[in-house]
């Protein structure tokens, strides 16, 4: 998983401060079409997007990123409504793939934050606020030794793979961990 250090490195990001640019130049070829409450609510949402994003990666929690991160999401769910609105309006029929093209972009946005959001509610690091030089090393070494349990479990699923169907060692393994195939040179990794 990539670690980033800055937050305008974030992919998320890019697309949220891209929307934003999409829905500003939208706005500024529409204004006459669209009143003033509108053109403002839309340039509010759609910015709301990488400004929540931003403030979050700055925040120093995970609890704190993760609220931000949810409302980043609202933020491009109110940009996708504003559009979708847009779109069924007579005065802005010829903006209608320009406003296809900014709901998709704040669709991805949405999927992205939520994918980041599930990855961090199933991490166990609370945050780089919350972690010192010991809490850094013990993650760093249960993650090196997660790794290289996986690289055993694979090498003796291999191994155990290799043995003849009646072996008591293969037999045992295939109890504990199921079936695995026919016996044979790499049929377990």
């Amino acid at each position: 998983m990539a670690s980033y250090e800055r937050f305008e490195d974030l992919p998320v990001w890019q697309s949220a401060i891209r929307l934003a640019e999409g829905c500003e130049d939208f706005l500024g070829a529409a204004k006459d079409r669209i009143t003033w409450s509108k053109r403002d609510q839309l340039d509010r949402c759609s910015l709301s997007v990488s400004n929540n994003i931003a403030e979050g990666f700055e925040r120093g929690s995970t609890n704190e990123l993760l609220a931000f991160l949810y409302i980043a999401r609202g933020s491009a769910g109110e940009t996708r409504s504003m559009l979708a609105f847009f779109e069924r309006r007579p005065a802005l029929t010829d903006f209608k793939s320009e406003i296809s093209n900014l709901k998709s972009m704040a669709e991805s946005c949405s999927r992205q934050l939520r994918g980041w959001a599930e990855s961090l509610q199933n991490s166990d690091i609370s945050g780089p606020r919350h972690l010192n030089d010991r809490s850094r090393e013990e993650y760093r070494k249960k993650k090196d030794a997660d790794v290289r349990r996986k690289i055993f479990d694979e090498m003796e699923r291999g191994r155990m793979a290799e043995l003849s169907l009646d072996h008591p060692m293969r037999r045992e393994y295939e109890r504990k961990h199921g079936p695995l195939g026919p016996p044979g040179p790499g049929n377990g990794i």
